[in-house]
């Protein structure tokens, strides 16, 4: 007897998703729970689990199709016996590819559909496998750090830059004297957008279609910043079992600057302005398939501490892909932090229907004039993007030196001025 797998409830106003990838192939025992999609929604990656122990019958819907909540994307069929197969089947598809790849070594370069991982089929998803080909690397031999082991594009790239991975491509054989050969024809990848990807590009332009967009920029002297970090980083973490970072420090600063310039955390809807007496903070999250920006509620009541540890567990779930829906609902004012990919300087947009965004940037040595000499001071750019019907040029300003205030002066934020 077969049990259907339907597409679960996704959250709120969410009613389709795409199917990302299959997890589990026909012929494939599973158990009941174990992951055997992942659904791709305007948000998030979800996994499907199997609602029975079981072997994978039929794939209802492919890689790519739109499917709606609670249609039916797989059957399993009850029994054991194609558990004990999946093994040997792994082992015949790997022997055929040696065999293909001693008879044609021109195939190395192939798309790869999966690796053999300590003698199990592991699934690449699309962006792995352009990752793979890309930097040349064997991804048996990269230790995944995404959910039940499968890997990630982050995985790749860093086995890539430490060279730690051994070539995938296998070396041309050496050239057969003949006629003078055509110049290689120039190739070209469609890949269809994610699901997630194509929300980002609709809200982004969204953003730029509603709102009266405008950024002003400052800077901020670190030093304070850095000392407090340097002196105080070791106890912290053995209190808190957390690392210091400054991502605290601005969110606390952001918090105070947003009690004095109540505009910035506030939003336009329809003809009214919505004021909040709280500040939950979005903070953008790098992700396998692309940037997440869960929110922190209440920042204005947890500390740096709470804070650290949030932003550290948001960190760790987006690399698994575990973030849920309800944690990146909401929020009333964003923080992107560019500077951790080493940018200098940038307009961020606003995340609707918030109305102001900080972008925070990389720490260099500057000369700066402090007391009439001239010295180098670890500085930041910082800059807000907001929207000017809602924020006057004078209210951003006023944050933005509100911010840097108490970033150059960290007492600030003990005694909350």
């Amino acid at each position: 007897m077969a049990t259907d797998v339907v597409v679960p409830t996704l959250g709120e106003s969410i009613t389709e998703a795409t199917l990302g990838q299959w997890l589990k192939q026909p012929g494939e025992a599973v158990k009941a729970d174990e992951p055997i999609a992942s659904l791709e929604t305007d948000k998030v990656a979800v996994d499907v689990p199997s609602p029975v122990d079981g072997v994978i019958g039929e794939l209802v819907a492919a890689e790519g199709d739109t499917v709606n909540v609670g249609a039916v994307i797989a059957r399993i069929e009850a029994g054991k016996a194609a558990a004990t197969s999946a093994t040997p089947a792994v082992e015949d598809r790997t022997a055929v590819g040696k065999a293909e790849a001693a008879a044609a070594p021109e195939r190395a370069a192939a798309p790869v559909e999966e690796a053999v991982v300590a003698g199990e089929a592991q699934t690449l998803s699309p962006s792995v496998r352009r990752a793979v080909l890309e930097y040349g690397v064997d991804p048996s031999k990269i230790r995944g750090t995404g959910k039940d082991g499968r890997l990630t594009k982050d995985d790749v790239l860093l086995a890539a830059k430490s060279g730690q991975a051994e070539a995938k491509v296998a070396p041309a054989p050496a050239p057969v004297p003949a006629a003078p050969a055509a110049a290689p024809a120039r190739k070209e990848e469609r890949v269809k957008m994610t699901r997630l990807r194509k929300t980002v590009a609709t809200r982004l332009k969204e953003a730029q279609n509603t709102a009266a967009m405008l950024t002003t920029f400052n800077d901020v002297d670190m030093t304070a910043v850095i000392e407090a970090r340097t002196k105080y980083k070791d106890l912290f973490e053995k209190k808190h079992g957390v690392r210091l970072g400054f991502m605290g420090f601005f969110v606390k600063a952001a918090v105070l600057a947003a009690r004095d310039v109540p505009a910035v955390n506030a939003k336009i809807e329809g003809e009214d302005i919505v004021y909040h007496d709280y500040v939950d903070v979005s903070v953008a999250v790098s992700a396998p398939n692309g940037l997440v920006v869960p929110v922190i509620r209440d920042a204005q009541d947890k500390s740096v501490a709470e804070i650290e540890k949030t932003i550290g567990d948001f960190g760790k779930r987006a690399r698994e892909g575990t973030l849920k829906m309800e944690e990146m609902k909401g929020g009333t004012i964003t923080i992107s932090n560019g500077g951790v990919f080493g940018s200098l300087l940038s307009t961020p947009i606003i995340n609707p229907p918030q109305s102001a965004v900080l972008g925070l940037h990389r720490i260099e040595e500057r000369p700066v004039v402090v007391k009439g000499q001239i010295v180098a001071r670890p500085m930041m750019y910082l800059a807000l993007s907001y929207d000017h019907r809602l924020i006057d040029g004078r209210e951003a300003v006023t944050f933005l030196v509100a911010l840097k205030n108490a970033i150059e002066d960290p007492t600030r934020l003990l005694i909350d001025l």
